[in-house]
């Protein structure tokens, strides 16, 4: 019951997330902003979500994850509601900026929830399952959300699915529980944060959840403005691109989770998704041809998040770690610097470049780059796995 009830909240994120992305163009219409402005809309949200990631991983640690959930269920789905409202640019942006903040006691409570349920040997397959909340909730409002557009405007999806989300969150108190059985995390404090840094591992996978994060906001945010923008697709026909694309990734989080547990090999999963994302996002800046653009996006949505249990569930694997909160809100800090750096920088790069080319071809070689990352984790993970079983 738990787990189930925290992957649906986890759906309400999906305007936090996939709301404003997907009506960009006509929100950007409505209130007279840039590409650069909505960058910076995107960016002030993911500044803040990662300025908490590390302060939610304490709290986690310290008080527990379920009641954090729920205040960051309430919180986002409040501030969702008043972005509805907004009519100005200076409105949006502190909205924005407390959203972002709220976002993060909903992910990093959420993650360690449902992974208590698990057993330690099937958490990157936990964590996989954590997301399709998120995602299902993308399908909804993508499918349904341009029809609401449509018949009143980009505002009535904000105002009716954060109402919803905000039952469901009074749902989710009245019945979760957290699982008495599973280990608490020690309370930890700035000494224990400066510990984990003086790992190698901990760096490296960083930089990677930097790369993975750039990649997903960047094209999350961004991919209905290109198709809307630059190849004349309909707002109903991006929603249901965006739909599709979500489906895709929801049980992709899944997949590469349980693979990666069977595998008994992260890096493997890690290297491999992001090989095919480097060669997927520098076609998708070069193709012309709208079937086949629509085909990559198909593909990046498959793989952008393939390895996301693995990539979390490998600190906590190779170190051995009991502080899952605080090293799931250290890796997950380095990754929203990652999509704030993106989500600015494509907008930025549209305006000086008058295309989302420039952009793509930056995510790409991310990618490489973090190929070559998961070959040295790799590398890495041999002889701390020859000494856990030593």
């Amino acid at each position: 019951m738990t787990v189930a009830l925290t992957i649906l909240v986890q759906g309400s994120q999906a305007l936090a997330l996939g709301g404003i992305a997907l009506f960009l163009p006509r929100i950007r219409a409505n209130l007279g902003l840039s590409y650069t402005q909505a960058g910076v809309l995107a960016a002030a949200a993911t500044f803040a979500y990662a300025a908490m990631q590390i302060p939610a991983g304490f709290l986690v640690d310290r008080f527990g994850p379920r009641k954090l959930f729920f205040a960051g269920a309430v919180g986002t789905n409040l501030l969702a509601f008043l972005f509805g409202l907004v009519t100005a640019y200076w409105m949006a942006l502190p909205i924005q900026v407390l959203a972002g903040a709220a976002r993060a006691l909903l992910f990093i409570p959420g993650l360690i929830l449902v992974a208590s349920w698990f057993p330690p040997a099937r958490r990157a397959t936990a964590m996989g399952l954590f997301t399709i909340g998120g995602f299902g909730g993308n399908v909804v409002l993508s499918l349904t959300g341009p029809a609401l557009a449509d018949a009143a405007s980009w505002r009535a999806p904000f105002l009716l699915f954060s109402s919803a989300g905000l039952i469901a969150s009074l749902v989710f108190l009245r019945l979760s529980k957290d699982n008495p059985d599973a280990p608490r995390g020690q309370p930890v404090n700035l000494k224990d944060l400066a510990s984990l840094l003086r790992f190698r591992v901990m760096w490296l996978l960083g930089c990677i959840q930097y790369i993975r994060y750039a990649v997903v906001y960047g094209l999350q945010f961004w991919i209905p403005s290109y198709l809307a923008d630059e190849k004349g697709v309909s707002l109903p026909v991006v929603g249901a691109i965006v739909a599709i694309s979500s489906a895709i990734t929801a049980p992709s989080n899944f997949v590469g989770g349980y693979v990666s547990d069977r595998l008994r090999n992260p890096p493997l999963v890690i290297g491999g998704a992001l090989l095919v994302l480097a060669i997927a996002i520098a076609l998708l800046a070069t193709v012309n041809n709208l079937a086949v653009v629509i085909g990559l996006v198909f593909v990046t949505a498959l793989f952008q998040q393939i390895y996301f249990g693995p990539l979390f569930s490998a600190p906590v694997e190779m170190l051995g770690l009991r502080n899952a909160g605080v090293a799931t809100g250290l890796g997950n800090t380095f990754a929203n610097v990652g999509a704030l750096t993106f989500g600015y920088a494509i907008g930025a790069l549209k305006d000086l470049s008058g295309g989302f080319s420039a952009g793509f071809y930056a995510l790409a070689g991310c990618c490489v780059i973090g190929l070559a990352l998961a070959v040295l984790l790799g590398r890495m993970r041999r002889p701390a796995n020859k000494h856990s079983d030593a």
